[in-house]
């Protein structure tokens, strides 16, 4: 029988653990050496049970022997490995099974770690601790990395929402520029027609050109002696018969 190790008081933990073992007396050595370090701990003492309960709660690390009654251990880590909700819990597997195909039937099954009985209690405590706290940063990372790619991808969105917007840009401008209209930006002159020197009548201009800064004007323009229709181009100021 182990002697039991009593922790430090001021190391107290935050964080659940279950522990499966058959051994009544052995769930009580490490059960009662952990709840001393304020790890909330349950115990299960045969597969099933060690089943249920860590698929019904969520635990930081699983503690399981590989001779459990009803579901060994190696079957219960390929198991919890298998469940979305258990796959990145700890495992640690504690056995008296020694010999090297054991301790890899271990890991292949799951485990993260394989301690060897007779195992100090203290030694399990470290390594609870250690998965734990490397779990923690798994998952820390992971936050990190699904941020910067939900960063990565709404930058990514207003860049193609600043290239689509520049896009539509001068089509937009063109569409709005190219237009008739009797209120024109420039005010159409006063004209006279060149066939018999009256005074032309303004119908309307068109607005158009190239985009918004390269506006251009056209305005049309009636002889009421029948002459027939005239238009007058703002930019260069000539104006000719154009029916």
């Amino acid at each position: 029988m182990l002697t039991l190790l009593t922790p430090p008081t001021e190391s107290r933990e935050l964080f659940t653990a279950l522990i499966a073992d058959h051994d009544e007396d052995t769930r009580s050595m490490y059960g009662e050496f952990l709840r001393h370090s304020g790890i909330a701990l349950e115990e299960a003492s045969d597969g099933p049970d060690a089943l249920a309960k860590a698929l019904a709660r969520a635990h930081d690390v699983v503690i399981t022997d590989t001779r459990l009654p009803g579901i060994s251990g190696y079957q219960l880590c390929e198991l919890l490995r298998r469940d979305t909700a258990t796959k990145a819990t700890p495992i640690i597997v504690v056995t008296g099974e020694a010999y090297a195909t054991d301790v890899e039937r271990a890991h292949r099954a799951g485990a993260d770690s394989v301690l060897l009985k007779p195992c100090l209690p203290d030694v399990l405590l470290a390594e609870v601790r250690r998965l734990v706290q490397r779990a923690a940063e798994i998952r820390q990372q992971s936050r990190q990395l699904r941020e910067r790619s939900m960063a990565e991808v709404a930058r990514s969105r207003e860049l193609q929402v600043r290239v689509i917007g520049r896009a539509r840009g001068p089509a937009k401008s063109r569409q709005l520029s190219r237009e008739d209209t009797t209120m024109p930006p420039l005010t159409p002159p006063e004209l006279l027609c060149p066939t018999c020197d009256k005074p032309l009548t303004y119908q309307r201009s068109h607005v158009g050109g190239v985009s918004e800064r390269h506006r251009e004007q056209w305005d049309y323009y009636e002889c009421a002696s029948g002459c027939g229709t005239f238009q007058y181009r703002q930019r260069t100021r000539k104006l000719r018969h154009v029916r």
